[in-house]
């Protein structure tokens, strides 16, 4: 059970994390386009960056849950 929910944490924060964001803001068409006096700027899709980012810890909170050692019940001798 624990492996299973390191490896679903894992590639859950791996999508979220390097995968949407990265798309976002590098490869998907831009959100916005601000046209001023001086240059037309394009913004990226920031709902999906912090989307992807939100994905992230959602996924490494499981993963790293799953990763800490258990702590044993102390035995009375």
């Amino acid at each position: 059970m624990r492996a299973w929910l390191s490896l679903a944490g894992i590639s859950i924060a791996a999508a979220g994390g390097v995968i949407i964001p990265y798309r976002a803001a590098c490869i998907a068409p831009r959100a916005a386009i601000v046209i001023t006096d001086t240059g037309v700027n394009e913004k990226p899709n920031l709902w999906h960056v912090s989307l992807g980012l939100l994905l992230l810890l959602a996924g490494a909170c499981p993963a790293f849950s799953a990763a800490r050692p258990r702590r044993r019940p102390q035995t009375r001798a």
